[in-house]
């Protein structure tokens, strides 16, 4: 049974996964140069030292992964461990063209996501369930390419809005 942390949920780790597809549009040959290649293709772990104060109790692992599949597309992947080592997958497939996608593997807190990259280092998604938005995420690449940075904005149990940030690290 997956873990649950009440500020930690499914949404910021559907998020994850799909923020690592992030990358733009393959070129209509084989692929992009590797000039055009995106800031966001790899692998990136959260930064466990940085996270908000008002989040709660921090997972003991994230880990999101880019992958440009062909064909315009690419997949992210969200691999999420729990302080007892149990692991929550999740993955989307898609094209940064601010259209659905369908997530894969645990969908608890997101069943689905659109994104849209309004410049080569910033992915905007939108994640829902069951056809109800639920949480907005701005990923941000930094100028040298080591670190990714999420914006994860939602309304607390109040319906107060809030904005956290979180870190990542380029793994490779």
């Amino acid at each position: 049974m997956p873990y649950s942390y009440p500020r930690f949920g499914s949404r910021f780790l559907y998020a994850a996964a799909v923020s690592l597809l992030v990358g733009g549009p393959a070129s209509a040959q084989s692929g992009p140069s590797a000039a055009e290649r995106s800031p966001f293709l790899g692998e990136w772990e959260l930064d466990l030292t940085r996270m908000p104060d008002s989040y709660g109790p921090p997972p003991k692992r994230v880990t999101y992964t880019f992958d440009d599949v062909g064909s315009g597309q690419w997949r992210t992947k969200i691999d999420i461990t729990a302080p007892d080592d149990s692991v929550r997958h999740m993955a989307v497939q898609y094209r940064r063209d601010g259209k659905m996608a369908p997530g894969e593997g645990d969908t608890s807190e997101a069943d689905s996501a659109a994104m849209n990259s309004p410049a080569p280092n910033v992915l905007v998604m939108g994640l829902a369930k069951n056809k109800t938005l639920g949480a907005v995420r701005v990923y941000a690449i930094s100028a040298d390419g080591k670190e990714m940075t999420e914006s994860a904005t939602n309304v607390d149990n109040t319906g107060a809005p809030f904005v956290r940030n979180f870190h990542f690290k380029r793994i490779r």
